[in-house]
């Protein structure tokens, strides 16, 4: 059974940093495209940032595009996501999940394993 967890969620003032990270185990996470989600109170859940199964190809979420980068280290089953420049309206639930078998897909249907969320409060 493939499990996922995320960590590094907090408290930040606006235009602040954080560095979430992901840890799959029970699986090998060079099988899987691995991609970030959020939801915020009374909003869908929403597209962050891929990335491809060896890390070649990135993609990433127009609200948060040139303000976060993707990374992973297969050797550790960890992906990572650094936010910048963090901002109010990015506050919600950070989900990390898992895609078997896909380059990468920036739609949360396609994916298969999903982690609890790791609350990021962005507030002054």
């Amino acid at each position: 059974q493939v499990h996922v967890i995320e960590s590094g969620g907090g408290l930040v003032q606006p235009g602040g940093s954080l560095n979430l990270s992901c840890v799959v185990s029970g699986g090998a996470m060079n099988d899987y495209a691995m991609g970030w989600f959020r939801q915020a109170p009374g909003k869908e859940r929403e597209f962050v940032a891929v990335s491809s199964w060896n890390g070649g190809t990135y993609y990433y979420g127009v609200p948060v595009r040139g303000r976060v980068a993707i990374s992973r280290d297969n050797t550790k089953n960890t992906v990572y996501l650094q936010m910048d420049k963090l901002k109010p309206e990015d506050t919600a639930i950070y989900y990390c999940a898992a895609d078997y078998g896909s380059s990468w897909s920036d739609m949360a249907r396609e994916y298969d394993y999903w982690g609890q969320g790791t609350q990021v409060t962005v507030s002054s």
